[in-house]
Order: structure tokens, then sequence, then C-alpha cells
């Protein structure tokens, strides 16, 4: 049999079986969304974004580690490393300072997960990338500059 055409069966069925589990009530679409939290991905400012988070009043955290170019070439692909060497850690926000939009991702760390994310963002301007991280019910952050030489966001 053509490997293509199995593929495509496949898929075919897998596709099927997801829009019967649908209908039949049994997975809903929008429980996937239920984690998303639109107060903190829709402010305007990190004050208000971090607020939406329940974040207030996070310590400077020497433990964190963003690891970022000190200057991007290109604003619409700016690689971000960041790691964190606090203990029980539950999360990772990322931020980019002066994006209309400020938080770009808020990752729930789960089951002991190793404090590491790694993601490419996108940068309108010349900002502070900010990490906020979560452990054992307080909050910590780091911050790093990050000179982008042509803008990303529209730019």
């Amino acid at each position: 049999m053509n490997a293509l055409r199995r593929n495509v069966l496949k898929g075919a069925a897998g596709a099927g079986t997801v829009a019967v589990a649908v209908a039949a009530g049994l997975l809903k679409p929008t429980q996937a969304l239920a984690a998303w939290n639109k107060a903190a991905f829709e402010a305007k400012n990190v004050g208000d974004a971090m607020k939406g988070m329940g974040v207030s009043a996070p310590a400077d955290s020497k433990d964190i580690s963003i690891k970022a170019p000190d200057i991007a070439e290109n604003g619409a692909v700016v690689p971000v490393e960041v790691t964190s060497g606090i203990a029980g850690t539950t999360s990772i926000a990322i931020l980019a300072e002066k994006n209309a939009t400020p938080l770009i991702g808020d990752f729930k760390l789960t089951g002991g997960t190793e404090g590491f994310i790694s993601t490419r963002i996108k940068m309108g301007q010349t900002a502070l990338v900010r990490a906020v991280v979560t452990a054992g019910g307080k909050s910590y952050t780091a911050a790093k500059e990050v000179k982008v030489t042509i803008g990303g966001c529209g730019g």
C-alpha cells in the first residue's frame, strides 16, 4: 500500500474519531481554552499583565537566568531561554515590556518539571525581556535588555 495513502487514511480516521467524540459530548473544545488568562494576555502594560496573572511585588532573584541575544537583528524572531534555579518552580512567564501586549507566554510546570523554557518571541523595539517565576506561592523576577535593530511587531 502507498505510504501517502496510508497516512491520509489514518489522518481521516483520527479526525473522524475526534468529530464523533465532540458530537457525543465526550470531548469539549472549550475545556482546552479554560486555562486562557484573557485579562493578562490582553493587558497593555506590564503592571496590568502581572495583576492579571495574580502577581504582586515579585522579588528580584539571581536564581533566574535569561539567555537572549544582546542585539537581535530581527525583532520578529528573538530566541529566549529562561532557566529557574528556584526549587519548586510551578510557572514561568515571559514579558516583553514595550510590546503592545507585553505578556508573551505563561508556562505552567507540573510534576517536578525542571524550570526551563526555550522559545522565540516577537519584539517591536528595544526593551527589557522579563521572566516572572512562581515557586512555593511566591513570585520572583529577572530582566535582560534586548536591543532590536529591525522591528518585528509591525515594524
